[in-house]
């Protein structure tokens, strides 16, 4: 094991990590506020240098202090390793796991059953058999918790929806790469699964129509794989082909259904020991499940989310985002993130005077591309907002889109100067004063317009400064929610993150966050040059004296053996039509980057294993905005100048106009 090109010797650990290891156990265990970054920061010596004898004796002999309430805030990062090689530092996590599973049963369920779910084998033992030992003192739990996962996994992802994705999937390994045993992996993978017999009166109807020619489809790829003959092998893909159209048109649709034609075993779920998803927490009231409410409904948009709604305990009915074909671990790792974020915004004394933080919300994965998102009560998107604002005064949603393609019909192929006169021209011709008229015709006063004017300045600017420097990007108008209440703005969907959209190969973005004219029309008087650049000076400076405390946190997410692959964006992701301004991801889906096998994944673990270049960059990317030295390394910004740089470049008509249009720059 190296460091910084020097071999680690037994007095340098000696020396510095295995006190180093000592003091963060002893800090944590004595601690009574937050202890996140320390716990991170000892995750991270663990895993680096745990299979050394000394560290492991270190380890060992001091573990027991740590209470175990601490290992709750760091669960994701404990699951994500449990198959690392090293005996010694597997051990240790399965030690603290079992703890856990015994104390705390209800926090560790939904982590394990996404684990049991992994490609690698090695990661679905070790998880299955955490399980078993959980069921020897709570067995009726695991087997709810089991059963409530299986079962929302398959309302999440209907069998129509699962063969589209399978022909796209199958379509893009055979003619984008060639790559004929891969597609026909896929094919075979999704016939075992209908082979098994349908289980729900769906399923049933579903075979009964497509069953025939899936099958035709299916005995000629077996033929090809035998024949190699070319002819049968298109035979079968025009039969695919044609399904495909077929599932298409039935994906296309918003609808609400049945629970019990999808999945009457959930429906019969009544009263269960398990607990409420995302509404655990130490000294937090229990509230487990009563019951599924019997209707769902489905969006008809790319993704096909399902809104859910459960019964608890305590009376009250939760509603839940049922998304499938996502992975949300990285989602997940984000609240993770902002948790730290408010605790520091709190520990500030002018931004605790101000209220600022932010809006968080449960983030349930259920598998590798499955999970639960907690409803985020009383928003609406922008992009909502400003559809029923302009459709009451009959304006067309598109307006200076279609001024735009009036003045030049090939605008999103012109160089970036007449981009920027056209771009301009489409803002001159228009108000964009939408936003502002909704906070004003939403508030019942004049005194509650202007609190909420406030709160939405204010959270705007806090959600900026924390974006830019998580990276985040695909900020279009339906993934930014305002709060009819109180204002605040509510960021969603956290796919895009350390600066993955600005290495697309096609429109990368070009600005730190969204800062469109009708984000500052909606502000007060003074626009960006009041409480929005105040509160962005202050959030700034917040984040960079706590830099230490960010750093463990990013490190951790971005090394994560789980999601590290975000970073390596693919070549040849679908584009947005330009036509279109509805509420769908950015020109490049999260689903076609380039993912890598887990065993082949593990950044940072013990035993080596080279760093993704990506994170590392991304880690350095990420240390420069912290110190000021991100548009020059050899000059070092204060916050005011560093946050008026980034301002610029946020409403620089040059950076925006050079967007895609589903982003709605003109907005």
């Amino acid at each position: 094991m190296e460091k910084n090109g020097h071999p680690i010797t037994s007095e340098l650990l000696i020396t510095y990590i295995v006190p180093a290891v000592t003091g963060f156990l002893k800090s944590i265990a004595l601690s009574t506020g937050s202890t996140l970054q320390d716990t991170l920061r000892l995750l991270a010596l663990m895993f680096t240098y745990g299979y050394q004898p000394e560290v492991c004796e270190a380890l060992s002999r001091d573990l027991h202090g740590v209470p175990t309430e601490t290992w709750l805030q760091v669960i994701p990062q404990l699951i994500a390793r449990i198959h690392v090689p090293t005996n010694s530092i597997r051990n240790l996590l399965e030690h603290i796991l079992a703890v856990l599973g015994k104390e705390y049963p209800q926090s560790l369920l939904f982590s394990l059953i996404v684990a049991t779910k992994s490609e690698s084998v090695t990661r679905q033992t070790i998880a299955q058999d955490i399980m078993n030992k959980m069921k020897l003192h709570d067995e009726r739990l695991v087997n709810e918790a089991q059963l409530v996962g299986q079962e929302l996994i398959r309302v999440a992802i209907s069998w129509p929806e699962m063969w589209q994705a399978a022909v796209e999937e199958a379509s893009r390994q055979y003619y984008t790469y060639h790559n004929i045993p891969a597609m026909y992996e896929v094919f075979r993978h999704h016939h075992q699964i209908i082979q098994k017999g349908p289980t729900t009166i769906r399923e049933t109807q579903f075979m009964q129509t497509y069953g025939r020619d899936l099958r035709e489809a299916w005995d000629l790829m077996q033929q090809y794989g035998k024949s190699m003959d070319m002819n049968v092998l298109n035979q079968a893909w025009d039969v695919y082909a044609q399904l495909f159209r077929r599932f298409e048109k039935l994906t296309t649709k918003a609808c609400t259904l049945a629970m019990e034609q999808v999945s009457p075993v959930l429906l019969d779920c009544r009263d269960l020991d398990l607990m409420m998803p995302g509404c655990f927490g130490p000294g937090k009231p229990v509230i487990r499940i009563t019951k599924f409410e019997p209707l769902f409904y489905v969006y008809p948009t790319k993704q096909r989310p399902r809104r859910i709604q459960i019964c608890g305990s305590d009376g009250k009915t939760y509603q839940f985002l049922l998304k499938g074909h996502e992975d949300l671990r990285q989602d997940e790792r984000v609240m993770q993130l902002f948790e730290l974020v408010n605790h520091l915004l709190t520990l500030d004394g002018e931004t605790f005077k101000r209220h600022l933080d932010i809006e968080g919300y449960p983030v349930i994965p259920l598998s590798p591309n499955t999970g639960l998102i907690g409803w985020v009560e009383d928003s609406d998107t922008f992009h909502a907002l400003i559809k029923e604002y302009r459709e009451m005064r009959d304006t067309q949603l598109g307006i200076e889109h279609r001024i735009m393609q009036v003045m030049a019909p090939n605008y999103e192929h012109l160089p970036a100067l007449p981009k920027v006169e056209i771009f301009e021209s489409a803002l001159h011709q228009t108000h964009g004063q939408d936003l502002y008229k909704v906070l004003w015709l939403k508030s019942k006063n004049s005194e509650i317009w202007l609190e909420r004017r406030t709160c939405y300045t204010r959270s705007l600017a806090v959600m900026s400064i924390v974006g830019y420097i998580l990276g985040l990007g695909d900020r279009h108008p339906s993934n930014l929610m305002l709060h009819r209440k109180t204002g605040k703005v509510v960021h969603i969907d956290f796919g895009d993150c350390f600066e993955v959209a600005m290495h697309r190969d096609r429109y990368p973005e070009t600005i730190p966050f969204r800062l469109t004219r009708m984000l500052i029309l909606a502000m007060e008087i003074s626009g960006i040059e009041g409480s929005f650049r105040m509160t962005c000076e202050h959030v700034m400076r917040v984040v960079r004296q706590n830099k230490d405390s960010l750093m463990a946190v990013l490190e951790a997410f971005v090394y994560d053996p789980l999601i590290n692959w975000r970073l390596t964006p693919a070549k040849n992701g679908p584009m947005f039509t330009e036509g279109d301004l509805g509420p769908r991801r950015g020109p490049q889906q999260r689903e076609d980057l380039i993912v890598t096998r887990e065993e082949t994944n593990m950044l940072g673990l013990a035993g080596g294993g080279d760093k993704n270049p990506r994170a590392v960059e991304a880690i350095e990317r990420v240390e420069n905005k912290l110190a000021g030295r991100d548009f020059r390394p050899d000059q070092q910004l204060d916050y005011s100048q560093q946050v008026d740089k980034l301002i610029k470049q946020a409403t620089s008509s040059e950076n925006l106009s050079q967007l895609y249009i589903g982003w709605c720059s003109f907005w």
